[in-house]
């Protein structure tokens, strides 16, 4: 018991202290808790890496996921060229959504090329393809497509009366397969006569160029009469039913030494506006159009909807069908934009001079 007193105290001049030495880990402890913590760290770094291959797994399966890619179709009874303006807001308007042609959309292209008796084929043809919009150049159009499809949604680039032709049951409510874009020509028709009457002075005999075919058309010339009657103008119908028609129905207004000439929307005049243009000026009579094309290829003046905005507006209605959306559930758009455009260089060829306030209401200026 002495000597082992006198270890301790031994040991308590060599500087060693049993109650700490007692205190410190032994090996067999230390190593045991080093591998718990190097166990608990290989862990955590397992589990990072499996959820860092799993993120990488999806990123990858997105990336390889292939864009889907709609199918639609556009229906024109004239060719690309003579509405290359308006086809061309489309375009943009489907880019302005996010569609970029041969990417995420496909547009089918069908083209009458002003041979309208091919119109209910080509329609023919966008049904059996399935696409899943069909769009429309114009009434002409829209009536094929209508005939050829009942459950393909159909969007109107434009239409003069499409609660007239049948198209819709109402504007805010079209019920069926078909909405879009009205041009509520028939309501300003009666503006251009006015427009005439401010431009000619001395107008009294108005020749009205159309064809009768064409969806709207009787309403047109309802609203074309109120405003003749109201101005003191008596009308002369001329009925353009063909290409070849055009040239005829100028020979016989001519003889009738008519003032001027109002001419209604018609796709068989839109195919042949440089004519239309040609034969005014051979005549010396003032023509007033529905659509801006006219004036660009040589013709006098128009007012009415800007139709390059409607077609950018079409996009719209492509892509919400396409996110789901149902033609019957989308109203009916009107114009929000008007255009009064005139053709000085023509003026002057035919001999007429502009009122300087008619000019000043004028949207653009062609010199």
């Amino acid at each position: 018991m002495i000597a082992d007193f006198g270890l301790r105290i031994a040991d308590w001049k060599n500087g060693a202290n049993p109650r700490r030495e007692s205190m410190k880990p032994r090996p067999l402890i230390q190593a045991g808790f080093r591998r718990l913590l190097k166990n608990s760290a290989m862990r955590n770094l397992q589990s990072a890496i499996l959820v860092g291959a799993m993120l990488f797994a999806l990123c990858s399966s997105a990336r390889a996921q292939p864009e889907k890619i709609s199918r639609i179709g556009f229906l024109g009874a004239i060719s690309p060229t003579a509405i290359a303006v308006r086809l061309e807001a489309f375009r943009q308007g489907l880019r302005e959504l996010g569609y970029t042609e041969g990417k995420n959309i496909v547009i089918e292209y069908r083209w009458a090329e002003g041979k309208f008796d091919r119109i209910p084929g080509l329609a023919a043809d966008l049904a059996q393809l399935k696409v899943a919009v069909i769009v429309t150049a114009g009434p002409t159009d829209t009536r094929a497509a209508k005939a050829a499809t009942s459950t393909i949604p159909i969007v109107m680039g434009f239409d003069n009366d499409p609660v007239g032709a049948g198209f819709v049951a109402s504007l805010a409510r079209p019920g069926g397969n078909i909405t879009g874009l009205s041009t509520l020509s028939p309501e300003i028709s009666g503006k251009r006569l006015e427009l005439l009457k401010e431009i000619v002075p001395k107008l009294s005999r108005v020749a009205v160029l159309g064809s009768s075919t064409e969806p709207g058309y009787a309403q047109a010339l309802r609203e074309t009469e109120m405003a003749a009657g109201g101005l003191g103008v008596q009308l002369y119908y001329f009925d353009v039913l063909d290409p070849k028609d055009i040239e005829t129905r100028f020979g016989e207004l001519r003889k009738q030494r008519l003032d001027a000439v109002l001419a209604l929307n018609s796709p068989v005049l839109n195919s042949r506006r440089p004519q239309l243009a040609e034969l005014a000026v051979k005549s010396r009579l003032p023509v007033a159009y529905g659509m801006p094309d006219y004036v660009e290829s040589g013709g006098l003046m128009s007012y009415g909807p800007s139709i390059t905005d409607l077609f950018r507006r079409a996009a719209t209605y492509v892509d919400k069908i396409l996110k789901g959306a149902k033609p019957a559930d989308l109203p009916v758009e009107q114009p929000t934009k008007f255009e009064f455009i005139i053709n000085l260089k023509t003026a002057k060829q035919i001999g007429l001079t502009i009122p300087p306030e008619v000019l000043a209401r004028a949207s653009r200026l062609i010199r």
